[in-house]
C-alpha cells in the first residue's frame, strides 16, 4: 500500500470523529446536554492520532520526503499544510481549555467549545480534501515509486516505534465509543 493510500485511509477515521464532533457541538449548542468529556476525550483523539500519528507521519516523513524531490518548504502545498496544522492544534488546545472550564462549572464556556469544535472540524474537512484531491496526488508524481515503501516503513515505524505499540488501536476505540456517544 502507498503511503499516500495509508494517510487517506487515516483521514476517513479522522472524518468520523469530525462528523460525532459536529453533532456533539451542534447538541451542546442547543441543548448543553453533552457533557465536556465527550469534549475531551475528543481533544485527546485529536491530539493522540490525528496530531501524534497522522500528522506526525506526514511532517516526519512525507512532507519531507516531497521537499527532496524538489517541492519548497516554505511556500506552496507543504507550507500550507504545515500551517493549517499550527491552526488545528491552536484550536483543539482552545476546544479542550473550553471543555475543562465548562468541567467546572462555568456554563458560557460551552460557547467557546462550540465554536471553536465547529470551526476546528470545517478546516480540517478543507485540509483533508486539499490532501486527499491536491497534495497526495502531486506526492505520487514527485515522489520516485522506489521511494514509497521507504515510506510506508518509516509510517510503520512511527506508528508502532515511536508512538508505541496498540496506540493507533486506541485511538481506533476512542473514535467508536465517541460515535456511539453521539449516536446512542
Amino acid at each position: 500500500m502507498k503511503a499516500t493510500e495509508i494517510l487517506m485511509e487515516e483521514h476517513r477515521v479522522i472524518e468520523g470523529v469530525l462528523t460525532s464532533l459536529e453533532t456533539a457541538a451542534k447538541r451542546l449548542s442547543k441543548s448543553g446536554e453533552i457533557p465536556a468529556g465527550f469534549f475531551l476525550k475528543a481533544a485527546d483523539f485529536i491530539k493522540g492520532f490525528a496530531d501524534g500519528c497522522h500528522h506526525k507521519k506526514e511532517e516526519g516523513v512525507l512532507f519531507p520526503a516531497l521537499v527532496a524531490n524538489g517541492m519548497p518548504k516554505e511556500t506552496g502545498p507543504v507550507a500550507v499544510m504545515l500551517a493549517e496544522h499550527e491552526e488545528g492544534r491552536r484550536l483543539t488546545r482552545a476546544m479542550r481549555e473550553g471543555a475543562e472550564r465548562m468541567q467546572g462549572g462555568d456554563q458560557t464556556a460551552r460557547f467557546h467549545v462550540v465554536g471553536n469544535a465547529l470551526d476546528y472540524l470545517m478546516r480540517l474537512r478543507q485540509h483533508i480534501m486539499k490532501e486527499d484531491n491536491v497534495l497526495f496526488p502531486m506526492a505520487d508524481r514527485v515522489i520516485p515509486a522506489d521511494q514509497h515503501d521507504m515510506i510506508a516503513e518509516a509510517f510503520d515505524h512511527i506508528e508502532h516505534e515511536e508512538t508505541g505499540e496498540g496506540i493507533h488501536e486506541k485511538y481506533l476505540r476512542i473514535a467508536e465509543e465517541l460515535e456511539k456517544a453521539v449516536t446512542a
